[in-house]
C-alpha cells in the first residue's frame, strides 16, 4: 500500500535544491525579530556551519543565526528557515548514516539557548540527549524536558 508520501523527495535531495541566500526587508509584522535586512538562507548553508562544530562543543541555535546574518552583512535571520533547515541537515545526515558514510554532519550538537533539545531532530529528544551523553556532556532528565547541565563553557562562537 503506497502512503501519500511515497513520492517525497529524500532529505539529502532537499538539502541540495540548488537556491540562494536572499536579503529582504523585516515586515512591520515581523518587527519582533528587529529592524532592517533580514536574510533568508538555505539548507546548505546550514549544513556547512554544523559541520563546523567540533566535537565536545555546541552551538546553539541563535549562534547559527547570528553567524550567518554576520556573514551576508543582514540585521537578522529568519529563525522559521533555520529551524527547518537545521532538520533537515539533521535529515541528511541520518540518511548518509543508512548509507553506511562515517562522518555526518554533527546536527545533535545544536541546541536551543536554554540547554533543552529540539524534538523535531531525527530520533527527537531521546536520541538528541544519548548521543550528547556519549560525548561526554551532563544531561539533567529532572524536570519537564531534558537539558544540558554546564554546557555553557562548551558553546562554540564562530568568528
Amino acid at each position: 500500500m503506497k502512503t501519500k508520501f511515497a513520492n517525497r523527495r529524500s532529505w539529502r535531495a532537499k538539502l541540495a535544491k540548488p537556491q540562494e541566500p536572499r536579503l529582504v526587508a523585516v515586515s512591520p509584522k515581523m518587527s519582533r525579530l528587529g529592524h532592517g535586512t533580514m536574510l533568508i538562507l538555505t539548507p546548505i548553508l546550514i549544513n556547512d556551519l554544523i559541520r563546523d562544530i567540533p566535537k565536545g562543543k555546541l552551538a546553539t541555535v541563535s549562534e547559527l543565526r547570528r553567524k550567518l546574518a554576520a556573514d551576508f552583512k543582514a540585521d537578522v535571520t529568519c529563525p522559521l528557515t533555520t529551524g527547518i533547515f537545521v532538520r533537515i541537515a539533521g535529515e541528511a545526515a541520518e540518511e548518509d548514516r543508512e548509507k553506511g558514510r562515517k562522518r555526518i554532519t554533527p546536527y545533535w550538537r545544536v541546541v536551543k539557548d536554554d540547554g533543552t533539545f529540539n524534538p523535531k531532530l531525527p530520533g527527537g529528544v531521546a536520541h538528541q540527549t544519548r548521543i550528547l551523553k556519549a560525548e561526554g556532556f551532563e544531561v539533567s532528565t529532572s524536570g519537564k524536558n531534558p537539558r544540558l547541565r554546564n554546557f555553557e563553557d562548551r558553546l562554540i562562537q564562530f568568528k
